[in-house]
């Protein structure tokens, strides 16, 4: 019987090693999966680069895990947010490195490698800081600049509703950037704050099919289901 549920974050962190490139999703604090965070943090691994949305703000989720210097390199859009405390000092100090991608490249990045996709041309960064030292090519007389695709050994993520095959719904402004990165890690967990009994989910309707699913913990929280 397939049962992808782990009991706790502790235990669905086993296998991860020092050195891993780990997606976590979430965008701000929407859909950002804190307790898989507090797990990895707990696991005790280091020499990590995160692929995220941001990196971090005060002094919990990414930047908890920052402030512990677990972390050697971001690759994120937005290093500075509302509260960036942590990452500016450790930048500042020079103890962490940092690739800084524009939004949507850093989704289609992660889409691409979810997708077998090792490389593609985008305009977005051409004739800036950001697309110096990149390969250049001219389409229909606009500058593209190639960037290649991103996947990694983990991806941590949140989600809504999950049955026990891994089978995962999303709610509004949580899917951001969760659903490609299940598709690009080797080794994909999900939080859920709502379990669904095995046939409940509308398979028109599940957003991330339980193939790119492995560990699934149940971290309920937030209001009733709303479906």
């Amino acid at each position: 019987m397939i049962n992808k549920f782990i009991a706790n974050t502790m235990e669905a962190m086993a296998g991860i090693v020092d050195g891993s490139t780990v997606l976590v999703g979430g965008f701000g604090s929407s859909g950002q999966p804190y307790a898989l965070i507090d797990g990895l943090i707990e696991h005790g691994v280091r020499d990590l680069t995160i692929v995220a949305n941001n990196a971090g703000v005060a002094c919990s989720g990414l930047a908890r895990l920052l402030e512990m210097r677990r972390v050697r390199k971001v690759i994120c859009s937005f290093p500075r947010s509302s509260d960036p405390r942590v990452f500016g000092e450790l930048y500042r100090r020079g103890e962490i490195e940092l690739e800084v991608v524009p939004q949507g490249t850093l989704a289609e990045r992660i889409r691409a490698g979810g997708a077998g996709v090792p490389a593609f041309f985008t305009a977005t960064a051409a004739g800036t800081l950001l697309g110096e030292e990149k390969e250049a090519r001219v389409f229909n007389g606009r500058t593209h600049i190639l960037e290649h695709a991103i996947t990694a050994d983990v991806a941590l993520i949140e989600a809504w509703r999950a049955d026990r095959w891994g089978n995962l719904l999303y709610r509004g402004s949580a899917r951001n950037f969760n659903p490609v990165m299940a598709t690009a890690a080797k080794l994909t967990i999900a939080q859920t704050q709502h379990v669904a009994e095995l046939g409940d989910l509308d398979p028109e309707v599940v957003v991330t099919p339980g193939i790119f699913v492995h560990r699934v913990v149940h971290i309920p929280y937030g209001d009733p289901e709303p479906f």
